[in-house]
């Protein structure tokens, strides 16, 4: 695992103003992730952690501080420059697996592909290859998305968020939907993209979901109030 920051986050604030008022959401957070890190954020419901996970995004920008990701200042790009930032450098998993119901599981992972004028030939191979590191078999490829379990059409939305190759994985509740076995499956999946190299950010409420990274950062009011080694980090299988 490399040494050099994937994320570096230094000093951020986050606002939002309504009227004469003013809500101080990020109170000044630093933390660094490195390239191959699993790292879990978790906090409860009005720490800051979903507008961390934005600005982490590239989904909003920061009132104040600076964001670097991959190299690259984020902090202060327009629209236009974050978009071309959550395309080619974040692949995102959400709790809803936003799949097209009626177009099959490859056809569902080339969508980011297509967007990107990738020839046909490469679409398949580049989602068939996303898929298996994803933890699908080629038997289920050529299926309809509405025709999986909840488990296996969110193994479909990672090899989505693989597809085109991103710096990092960003899962904002990712069992949120699942049962609790199909939610270990899911995070069993995870563990093993980060055995790969993969740089994996999650987004939890819940311990025990954060138990599976490698480290995990609490936010509370704001604040990064822990930073801590998980060295009782919970894995299944072999």
């Amino acid at each position: 695992m490399s040494h050099a920051p994937m994320i570096e986050i230094k000093d951020i604030v986050k606002d939002y103003v309504n009227g004469d008022e003013t809500t101080h959401v990020l109170k000044g957070v630093s933390f660094s992730i490195k390239k191959g890190e699993f790292v879990a954020i978790m906090g409860p419901s009005g720490s800051g952690k979903s507008t961390l996970m934005h600005i982490i995004g590239a989904l909003d920008v920061s009132t104040s501080g600076s964001y670097t990701l991959d190299g690259q200042d984020v902090s202060s790009l327009e629209p236009d420059e974050l978009a071309r930032i959550r395309k080619q450098k974040i692949g995102f998993v959400f709790q809803a697996f936003h799949l097209l119901p009626r177009a099959t599981v490859l056809r569902n992972v080339e969508l980011p592909l297509i967007y990107s004028g990738i020839d046909r030939e490469e679409r398949a191979r580049r989602a068939g290859e996303a898929l298996i590191a994803a933890g699908l078999d080629e038997s289920r490829h050529e299926h309809l998305s509405n025709q999986l379990s909840g488990g296996q059409m969110q193994r479909v939305a990672i090899a989505r968020a693989l597809v085109n190759d991103p710096a990092i994985i960003l899962a904002d509740e990712p069992t949120g939907n699942l049962d609790s076995k199909t939610g270990d499956l899911v995070l069993d999946t995870f563990q093993a993209l980060h055995r790969q190299g993969r740089t994996v950010v999650l987004i939890t409420h819940e311990p025990y979901v954060a138990s599976h990274a490698e480290r995990t950062l609490l936010v509370r009011d704001g604040l990064i109030v822990e930073d801590r080694l998980n060295t009782d980090k919970v894995t299944h299988g072999p």
